[in-house]
């Protein structure tokens, strides 16, 4: 396994960390729905004696409470010892300071830990972050610090890259955890906040570098890229080789749900360095990078001047929905996710055909005919 040190922390981190959000689920007889310890524990373990010190969970994973309380099982008998523990503090039910400090002692209970190592305001944007801000959660962070509650103070991330200057700017940050990977290198905190973060000596944990399983299921003429390089890499490892190319990132969470895919994560891992990529495995990925972008429908950038639309049709969630569909080859995915709108009544179907959009549509796009397009491909 290889590891990455943090300097500001004095500690080593595996390039490797367990994500729990996807840990494997049972129903109980009741209709419960737990998480399956006979399958997470041997999984948690086994990556944790193969050299993993990171792993990473949050108080509302697997419907609330569940994700921590297995994980804390698993690290029973010596295994809590030998990693760095994360977990997260939901912003959207906190209404008070005390809400805070009640939350953190459940996880704490939860995990049957006195201390949590990295613990994370979860999944912040700018208004979340003026929620919690103004409710006081850097005074928070810092008596949890004092108290030995916590280890470091933290933030996990989805907004864009304003948002995220604002916020690792804000307070003395210790790690911050964002969505990054190749085909994100201009969308949430972005490669700017990367190098951002690098400058500000905050190390970065790395979500989604799969994209939730995008990546991992490259289309033909992606796939053709990768066949065509000389030496054969899977998708996934590709799109792992190019994360810990980046000497600003401190780890990058897998989630696992079946031995094998920790197997797979482990031996990709330890092929995996900062300065492992060539200036031509670089160059793959530039161009895999544009087939995938060459499979998009509409060349909507979402910056949502088209809305709101008067009859509520939500035209960037719908070309989004539309483009995801043909990008990553998601077809069943894509059109449940148009479902949804259906149901909502937010769907294509609702356009009045004004006009208004195309008005101030930066981009020039004709809307109603790419909805009207859009509905036809997705119903």
């Amino acid at each position: 396994m290889k590891y990455r040190k943090i300097e500001r922390l004095g500690i080593e981190v595996s390039a490797f960390g367990v994500g729990c959000m996807r840990l494997p689920m049972k129903k109980l007889e009741d209709g419960t729905d737990v998480v399956d310890e006979e399958i997470s524990t041997p999984i948690i373990r086994h990556a944790i004696d193969s050299g993993v010190n990171y792993v990473d969970t949050a108080y509302v994973y697997s419907g609330g409470k569940k994700n921590e309380i297995a994980l804390g099982h698993a690290l029973r008998d010596g295994y809590r010892e030998k990693v760095y523990v994360a977990t997260k503090l939901p912003t959207w039910p906190i209404q008070t300071y005390e809400d805070m400090e009640r939350i953190l002692d459940e996880s704490r209970e939860n995990l049957g830990v006195e201390t949590i190592d990295f613990y994370l305001v979860h999944a912040l944007n700018r208004g979340s972050w003026h929620k919690v801000r103004d409710l006081g959660v850097t005074r928070f962070l810092d008596e949890a610090k004092k108290s030995g509650k916590i280890r470091c103070a933290c933030f996990s991330f989805h907004d864009n890259y304003d948002a995220f200057e604002e916020i690792l700017g804000a307070y003395d940050w210790d790690m911050a955890q964002v969505q990054f990977n190749f085909m994100d290198i201009e969308n949430q905190a972005s490669l700017k906040g990367v190098r951002l973060a690098g400058e500000k000596k905050i190390p970065i944990v790395v979500m989604e570098g799969l994209l939730g399983g995008k990546l991992a299921n490259a289309p033909d003429n992606v796939l053709a890229l990768y066949d065509e390089f000389p030496v054969k890499r899977s998708p996934v490892e590709w799109a792992f080789r190019w994360l810990c190319d980046f000497p600003e990132i401190a780890t990058v969470l897998s989630g696992v749900t079946s031995m094998e895919q920790c197997e797979n994560n482990l031996e990709i891992f330890d092929r995996c360095e900062v300065g492992a990529m060539t200036d031509d495995e670089k160059d793959l990925i530039d161009r895999v990078r544009q087939a995938y972008r060459s499979r998009t429908k509409v060349g909507c950038t979402g910056c949502r001047y088209c809305m709101p639309c008067p009859n509520d049709v939500d035209i960037p969630g719908i070309f989004s929905i539309w483009n995801n569909k043909f990008l990553y080859n998601e077809k069943l995915q894509g059109n449940r996710d148009y479902a949804r709108k259906i149901r909502e009544e937010h769907d294509a179907s609702k356009c009045l055909e004004c006009g208004a959009c195309e008005g101030v549509c930066p981009q020039h796009l004709g809307i109603i005919d790419l909805l009207k397009q859009a509905d036809a491909e997705m119903r």
